[in-house]
Order: structure tokens, then sequence, then C-alpha cells
């Protein structure tokens, strides 16, 4: 038997096991080095988190108020069920649709696409699954907290707004706040809103998305609170530790008269078309009383019911509506103006000296012919002078009284009054009136670029080329009324204080100083002059006798603006009806205009309208100015 010698294949295994062993180690090592060193942070504070959760509470949104203290909008709480994002890191999200859309009877498509959503945003803290959830909703998440952890119910204030959509389009409503606003300087720079540098705006915030919501998002919104608590392994509550309460939001006192705003959305809901504007105002100061656009929409929608299916049809239904209940047509409808816009021609006239006090007769004729074209006045005046080119609203009077100015003088009038400015208005997405000049024929008939004569004859009757918002026209009618001063319309007063609570300071109150008026140089017998043309369209046989009441002596002006040519103006292109209007003449209190669309004349439909929110007003302000019954108009229907 021969002997072999295995010493040296020995040593060479140990040797190989040694470095496998010495290997190992360094590998070990460096990885402990990675994860107690250079990841040791990022790891206990992952740790940290799995003991401890701060759940916020959100804070209560400010209340809404009218200038008599009248409730608009208010907050309630229910109950949201919200999916936590610290236990989903690395997770399977579609793992979850199927069982939470039968549990909660969820449509499949909106949990994915809000997954979807969340996923995109890698500084999400939670996602909202359902709204509104019902105590059976509750009760399913608890009964299913072992195999769904990361579920949470939370309380959550839910906005409210008047039924029936009053006020909606002032008021606006509120949303979840998207990925792409929360890139946008006024949510997240702090030299645009100051605000966010101490409340920052995060994924799933409510914020204000139209109307006052969104304007003054900054004062209704509090301070959220959050609670500490201590969870086990697999995120269930184990005991509380800290509580810091929520600041609510502050409330605010807007200039609405709620009172003038049910009457005036009344008389929209009973006209013919039920379409239309109605806007009051304060002619001393640009508070704005009431402001309607109809039709209307229920801001309810989308504070309570857009996460349901039927809510997201509703909101599809609403976008695609040809009667655009979601427009808000005082600030961005654009409509001729017809005969409203005599009442600035005939004032830039007088400062022009186009016309004086002395000397303001023109002819009428029935018509005017410039070349080939005869256009025609609806009467025949003789050679009116301006008190009864106004209250008869002759038409030749004001295409010669535009030809004397000439369209560098209507322009003028148009810097003037500011119509081709946005009016400042305390609303977002307001437009700017368009209005006539050759830069603007050049837009709107490319093919005919040319300014000729008849084109300023178009523009000095409020045909073809003006193009004006309704909140325009009022202010601009205001300066006329007060004269001379020409305010920034507003709606809100003031924001309440609200007391300190736990890390948060009070929140004093806060009233707003809105910009001085711009002064225009109407002198005195000039405004007196076209008031008293104004008074007599009302208080004499004017075209505006629908909107008399005794001793509250309206001045006013109605205007029939048509939207298509003569002959084609019946049904669906019938003429837009005009009122605009102040009262008493001589010293205003409240203006008002009123638009109601494609129904005719403006003395058979606007003036009526404007006459049944003026008693509202009077039973209110002057209760021993007993108001009359409504007016019969028919026979002051007359073409403008």
């Amino acid at each position: 038997m021969k002997f072999e010698d295995e010493t040296q294949n020995l040593k060479g295994r140990m040797a190989i096991i040694n470095a496998l062993v010495i290997a190992l180690l360094v590998v070990l090592g460096a990885r402990l080095y990675f994860l107690q060193v250079v990841r040791g942070d990022y790891y206990a504070e992952r740790a940290e988190n799995q003991r401890i959760r701060r759940l916020r509470i959100p804070a209560p949104r400010g209340a809404i108020f009218d200038r008599n203290g009248k409730l608009l909008v208010d907050s309630r709480s229910t109950y949201n069920v919200l999916l936590a994002g610290e236990d989903m890191k690395g997770k399977d999200w579609n793992v979850l649709i199927e069982p939470l859309s039968d549990g909660l009877g969820l449509d499949p498509g909106l949990l994915r696409e809000r997954f979807d959503e969340a996923k995109r945003q890698p500084a999400f803290e939670e996602v909202t699954v359902k709204e509104g959830a019902t105590p059976a909703d509750i009760a399913w998440v608890e009964a299913h907290s072992l195999e769904l952890p990361m579920l949470l119910v939370r309380e959550q204030p839910q906005r409210r707004y008047p039924s029936n959509g009053t006020l909606a389009h002032v008021l606006g409503y509120v949303g979840e706040i998207s990925p792409e606003q929360l890139k946008q300087p006024r949510f997240k720079d702090p030299d645009v809103n100051p605000f966010v540098r101490d409340n920052p705006y995060r994924p799933g915030d409510i914020i204000g998305q139209e109307g006052l919501e969104s304007t003054y998002d900054r004062y209704l919104r509090g301070r959220d609170g959050y609670r500490e608590v201590e969870v086990d392994s697999r995120g269930r509550i184990q005991r509380d530790l800290s509580l810091v309460p929520p600041q609510p939001g502050q409330d605010l006192v807007t200039t609405i008269d709620l009172d003038l705003q049910l009457t005036a959305e009344e008389q929209l809901r009973n006209s013919p078309n039920k379409r239309g504007v109605i806007v009051a105002m304060d002619p001393q100061s640009g508070e704005i009383l009431a402001l309607a656009s109809y039709p209307t929409f229920d801001p309810n929608l989308f504070s309570q019911r857009i996460g349901t299916p039927e809510g997201r049809r509703e909101a599809n239904a609403l976008l695609r509506d040809p009667l655009t209940p979601l427009f808000n047509r005082a600030i961005r409808g654009r409509y001729p103006p017809g005969s409203t816009w005599k009442i600035l021609m005939a004032t830039a006239g007088l400062q022009q000296g186009a016309i004086t006090i002395k000397n303001s007769n023109l002819v009428c004729g029935g018509g005017i012919t410039i070349g080939n074209k005869f256009t025609r006045c609806m009467g025949s005046h003789g050679s009116p002078p301006l008190r009864l080119a106004i209250k008869k609203s002759c038409d030749a009077y004001f295409y010669r009284l535009g030809l004397k100015m000439g369209i560098g003088g209507i322009m003028q009038m148009v810097d003037e009054f500011d119509l081709n400015k946005r009016t400042g208005v305390d609303l977002p997405h307001e437009l700017v009136s368009w209005t006539p000049s050759p830069e603007f024929k050049a837009r709107f008939n490319p093919r005919d670029k040319e300014w000729r004569d008849i084109d300023t004859v178009y523009a000095s009757f409020g045909q073809v080329y003006d193009f004006v918002t309704p909140l325009s026209m009022l202010r601009a009618q205001v300066a006329v009324a007060n004269g001379g001063r020409l305010y920034v319309p507003h709606l809100l007063k003031e924001a309440r204080a609200v007391a300190g609570a736990g890390p948060f300071p009070e929140r004093p109150r806060q009233t707003f100083d809105h910009p001085d008026p711009k002064r225009l140089d109407i002198p005195v017998d000039q405004h007196d002059l076209v008031v008293d043309g104004m008074w007599a369209v009302v208080n004499e046989d004017g075209t505006g006798t629908a909107a008399r009441i005794a001793g509250f002596d309206v001045a006013g002006k109605t205007g029939t603006a048509q939207v298509v040519g003569l002959g084609k103006d019946t049904g669906k292109n019938k003429d837009h009806s005009w009122f605009v209007s102040y009262a008493p003449a001589k010293k205003p209190e409240i203006a008002m205009i009123a638009l109601i669309e494609n129904v005719g004349f403006g003395g058979k439909f606007a003036a009526p309208a404007v006459h049944n929110i003026y008693q509202t007003y009077l039973s209110k302000a002057h209760p021993d100015l007993a108001p009359a019954a409504p007016p019969t108009v028919e026979a002051a229907a007359q073409h403008q």
C-alpha cells in the first residue's frame, strides 16, 4: 500500500477557507459601515417613524358672511378614508384597488387615477381614498385593520355652500390642490405669498379653486394641528404622545347684501331665457352689493360629491352644458352694450367739446348715409338737444356725435373710463373688454382692415366694435353717477381676528384698503346735464319707465343690443336686453346693471328686473318709501 501525504492539500484548503471568511467579514463590515455610518441618520429616522407617527389634524376653514352678518359659507365635520404614504413605500398599490373598490363602493378607475397621481409625488403623506365616509365605511376599515393597516379614518372639515347655486360665481368652491398648482409661485414662494413661509402647502391640501375662496385662500386657510402617536411594527396605534390643536382660518365679511342677491337671482331665474347678469354696487365706494350670473351651478358638487362617480358625471355635464353655467358672465362675458354706451359717449362728447351745454343739438334725420350705406334711427327726432337724445335714445344723434369726436375721441373715452383694462375686482379670471380702434378692426376683420367713417358710426352706439363685460360697463357708469370717481369694484370688507392656538400666533382682524378711485374731469354742469337726461329716461316718457319708483329718483338708460343683423334677430339670436341705472339721481346710493340675454327690448325685460331689486333695497334702506307694484312695461318697450 502506497502512502500519500495530504498535508499540502489540507493547508491549501484552509488558506481558501480563511480567505473566504476574511472576504465575508470585509463585506459584512463594509455593509455595517454603510448602514450605520453613511446611512445611519436615514435608517434611524425610518425606525423612529415606524415607532412614532404624526397624524395631521386639518384646520377648519374660515366662514364667509354677507355685509349684515348672514352666514353664506361654513364647514361641517365629515370623515375621510385615507391611505398613509409611509406604509405604502415599496409596495404594490394595484393590489389594493379591488378590495377598496368592493369594500367602500368606489370606482376602480378613480382609485387608479388617485394612486397614479400620488406615486408621481415623492413627498406625498397620504392619499384620500373616499370622502364623506359613512358609518358602514368606517366599520369596514376597522374590521380590516389587520390586513390593511395603511388605511386611516380622519375627521375632516367639509365646505357647505348655499343651496340652489346662490352666489356660486362669487363664492367659488374648494378642491384638492393639484401637482401643477404646487409648482406655482403663489403656493410655494414666500416672496409672492408670505403665508407659505410658516404654513406651506402640501399634497392633499384643500384650497380655494374659484371665486372668493381662491382670491382670499390665504386668509380662509387655517393652520393644521397634529397628533403624535406611538405605533407598532404594523402601523397600529398604541398610545397618544402629544396633541397640537389646529388654528381655524379667518372668517371673511363680504360686501354682499344677501337680500339683494336673492332678488337679483330670482329676476334672472324667472327671465324668459334664464340667462343673464345683474350687478349692484355702492356708487360711493365701489362695494359690490349683489352679483348674479345665470345659469348657475352647485358648488357643493366640488366640495362634497366630486369624488364619486355620480359627482364626476355631474361635473362633466356642467362642462358640456351649452348654457355655460360655470361661466361668470359679469366678468367674463363680452357683450355689445347697445345704447348704454351712449351715456359714456355723451359725457365724453361734452368733455372733448364736440357738443356743449349751450349747443348740444344734433340732427337726427331718421338716420345717416355714409357713402352708399344708410344706417337708420328707430325714430325721427328732428334736431334734439342732448337731454332729449338720451331720453328717446336717438341713434342718429350719436352717429353724428361719434363722427364729430372721431375714432380718436372714442378711443380717448375708452381710455378715460378704463374700458380697455380689467376692473381689478377681487375675483379670478376677469377678462378685458374689446373696444373700438383701428387695431381692433384689423384683428376683427382682417379682410377689410382700413378704418372708415361707417366704422366710427357703428362704434358710437355700442355695436360691431364694442364688446364689454357688464362689470366694466357698470363701473364706468358709476363714475358718471358720482361725478367722476372711478372705483375699483370689490367684494371683501374684512377678515376677522382668530385667537392663537398652540404654537400659532393670533391672526388679527384685518380690513382691506382698496385703491383710491381714479379721478375723471367731469365738470358739474356737464354731469348734471347727462344725469338729467338719464332721469328723463325713467321718469318722463323715455325708454326706461318700467324702472320708475315714486319718491326714489331713479336715473337710467336702456339698451337693446343686436347680436346679428336686422332680419335675423329672432329666436336664439334675439337682441340682448340692457338697463343701467342708479338712484337717487342727484345723490346716488345704489347703482345697478342688468343684462338679460336674447330676449329683446331693454325697457321690457331688464328695466323691470332692476325695478324689483330697487324695491328690495328700499324695504331695508328706506322703509317709509312704500314699494310700488311691479310696473306694466309693454308700453315702455322701445327699440334702442
